[in-house]
């Protein structure tokens, strides 16, 4: 009896195993990610859904996003400005602060962000922006390419952060104004996993009074429509 016990446990302990391979597999894999990204992108390439200076928002899977979505009472903690590039592989790609300025490819991007969820974005003005602003946009956004990131949020070009990039780049070429700047007292700091946050960035010198823009504030932004979406 002791013995079909065990051959029972041992079974259910295999089938527990296969079963959390094949989910692992499914829904964490990186090239199945990095294949559905490509598919996706390849959709909207084909129906014309994305054009330079679109704004792209994802739930980030870095250490302190959960700490901006609760502060920021949003499901986006990262974002980025999508541009289109004739030469390579990739047709488009992102600007991000990530570690440093960089470009990255939209379908990295993408499979990179939480179950590769993304919202795209698009400035609402009427006629759209002619190619020649957006050509300057983009010259605009690779002024800041290689600076470091700013963990700090600090209202300065010394360094900088997601969605610091994307505001200033699109304030920059026409003084648009995507979202409201806000001071970092503005947002919800009361939760524990926050304060936790800010007490490793700041200690217990927390400049609350500091300008700050969130992919929250930008998300939000009455200048901007959806136009591509993956839920």
């Amino acid at each position: 009896m002791k013995s079909s016990r065990l051959f029972i446990y041992a079974l259910i302990l295999a089938i527990c195993i296969a079963v959390g391979g094949f989910l692992k597999k499914k829904y964490y894999d990186p090239k199945r990610k990095l294949s559905a990204a490509n598919e996706q992108v390849s959709q909207l390439t084909a129906k014309g859904a994305i054009r330079d200076g679109d704004v792209i928002f994802q739930t980030s899977l870095s250490t302190q996003s959960k700490a901006i979505q609760i502060a920021t009472h949003s499901k986006y903690s990262h974002c980025g400005i999508i541009f289109s590039f004739d030469t390579g592989n990739a047709k488009y790609y992102v600007i991000e602060a990530e570690g440093r300025v960089k470009w990255t490819p939209l379908t990295k991007w993408i499979a990179r962000g939480e179950d590769g969820h993304y919202v795209i974005k698009r400035m609402v003005t009427d006629p759209m922006i002619p190619d020649e602003m957006l050509t300057r946009l983009k010259q605009i956004c690779e002024g800041y390419l290689g600076k470091k990131y700013d963990p700090y949020f600090e209202w300065s070009d010394d360094r900088i952060y997601c969605s610091e990039l994307v505001w200033k780049a699109y304030y920059k070429l026409n003084k648009f104004e995507l979202g409201k700047p806000q001071q970092l007292k503005d947002f919800d700091l009361s939760n524990d996993m926050v304060k936790a946050k800010l007490a490793e960035r700041y200690g217990d010198k927390i400049p609350l009074n500091d300008t700050v823009i969130s992919p929250a504030a930008i998300f939000d932004s009455n200048m901007l429509k959806t136009v591509a979406e993956n839920n």
